[in-house]
């Protein structure tokens, strides 16, 4: 009986080859990390958790988990990648090494916690200034804010870890709140802040979007007062007395969700047909079936903040939603509240409706290390959790300075793990110089030689 021909080719495989290095695409990720000094930050802020005659320097244990997390590592002994080739990562950690950096970053978690953020504020604003014209604060005005979205979301626990609780969904877990700075439409978005909270934290907690807030905005180039230059976006678990208030004082623009009750809804059915005016689309078209008005001068807005308007979505919702009993008429209504006086109420609300990109946000971290906290106790993971947004945002930084102008500008964490990271390559030495060679029938190598010389120019 003959062999059935196979739908792949038959090779032969042995272990003879030389010079030759796996994720040799990950070299953009070290070549960003040196161009805006992350590497020599996170040396310098981490120092004082060296220990006396240690060999390894715990910023470069804690990038290099942030690497191996960037290119699709979900836990600590997944730096054995990384460990496997020296050519390109240098002397990494044993994985005892990593586990006693770690825990000793824990044992001081929010001194630690706070250089990491010290660092990035000064290493973000060094990006920013390499990018010039194409930064999130280039031309930046009370019309063009800096926006920070704000949203929250359920990570799963599939063993005890310490002050994992079961979650509103009926799940078990943790309930982190996180914030990111939005690059617009034609971008990705910036990891900002993030804080660890137990499965059952609740969702609208003043007290913990406050903490977001305020560390989010320390890593922005304004100082402690950035006035209407800055534009806090989130949903309606940020709509409470506290939050409002502390961003009407500090005179932060605002567009937060905006819950609508009865009371509010008979009031709405009220108003005239002319009082509704035609909302856009994604792309800032008409859109047909969506109507927006203003109803700050027909709800009883008293006891909020001076200044803030509440802004009315009506819209008929797709086929098999259901209603809920504040919607009018068959069209389904969503309001925000926010103190931008200016513009046209289509473009605000179009704005508002912006903030879905936080969601697409959220789903890169936890394609970025935040599918599930690794680490038993909860001081661990909030350092997990800070590895994990540097991750995303050295990848972000990486198609900001180098990628930008290309299709891998916005391309999302699979796609550039399959296409960049992932691709092979071999290093060669010559004249006291090292350099790795990619397969010319790589489809995406020029990207990465592209992003390289964007990194680092010829001199001229």
């Amino acid at each position: 009986m003959s062999n059935s021909t196979s739908l792949y080719p038959r090779v032969r495989v042995d272990q003879s080859a030389s010079g030759v290095v796996s994720h040799a695409g990950s070299v953009l990720l070290t070549a960003t990390a040196a161009r805006i000094g992350l590497d020599r930050a996170m040396s310098q802020v981490l120092a004082p958790w060296r220990p006396r005659l240690a060999v390894h320097d715990p910023g470069k244990v804690v990038l290099d988990l942030a690497i191996a997390v960037a290119v699709g590592g979900d836990c600590l002994a997944d730096i054995a990648l990384l460990r496997a080739e020296p050519g390109l990562f240098g002397s990494v950690a044993s994985d005892p090494t990593v586990s006693r950096t770690i825990d000793r970053l824990a044992a001081d978690a929010d001194n630690v916690l706070a250089a990491i953020g010290a660092a990035t504020a000064v290493v973000r604003q060094q990006v920013w200034a390499l990018r010039g014209q194409g930064s999130p604060i280039h031309e930046v005005s009370a019309e063009r804010p800096v926006i920070i979205d704000l949203d929250a979301t359920l990570v799963t626990a599939h063993s005890d870890k310490e002050l994992a609780a079961p979650t509103h969904k009926k799940g078990f877990g943790f309930h982190p709140l996180l914030a990111f700075i939005d690059h617009g439409p034609g971008g990705t978005g910036e990891a900002a802040a993030g804080v660890l909270r137990a499965g059952n934290a609740g969702a609208n907690t003043a007290a913990d979007h406050l903490i977001v807030i305020r560390q989010a905005l320390k890593q922005l180039p304004f100082g402690a007062r950035p006035g209407r230059k800055v534009l806090i976006r989130t949903d309606g678990a940020g709509g409470t007395h506290e939050v409002l208030d502390w961003l009407t004082r500090r005179r932060l623009q605002y567009s937060i969700g905006f819950a609508l009750n009865t009371r509010h809804e008979a009031k709405i059915r009220a108003l005239p047909e002319a009082a509704w005016t035609p909302a856009y689309d994604a792309g800032g078209v008409q859109r047909d079936g969506a109507w927006v008005t203003d109803v700050t001068g027909v709800l009883d807005l008293t006891g909020w903040p001076p200044g803030m308007r509440v802004i009315v979505r009506a819209e008929r919702p797709h086929p098999g939603a259901q209603l809920r009993f504040t919607d009018l008429d068959g069209n389904r209504l969503t309001a925000f509240a926010t103190n931008t006086s200016s513009g046209q109420l289509a473009d605000l609300e179009l704005r508002h409706r912006r903030r879905a990109r936080c969601e697409d946000r959220i789903r890169n971290a936890k394609d970025t290390g935040l599918r599930n906290f690794p680490l038993h106790d909860f001081t661990q993971n909030r350092i997990w959790l800070a590895i994990a947004l540097l991750a995303g945002q050295l990848t972000a930084w990486l198609q900001l300075l180098a990628l930008h102008g290309t299709k891998a500008a916005v391309w999302e964490p699979k796609r550039l793990r399959l296409r960049l990271f992932a691709t092979a390559g071999r290093l060669a030495r010559h004249a006291h110089r090292t350099c790795l060679r990619l397969p010319a029938h790589a489809p995406w190598a020029h990207l990465i030689t592209t992003a390289i010389n964007q990194l680092h120019p010829a001199p001229t």
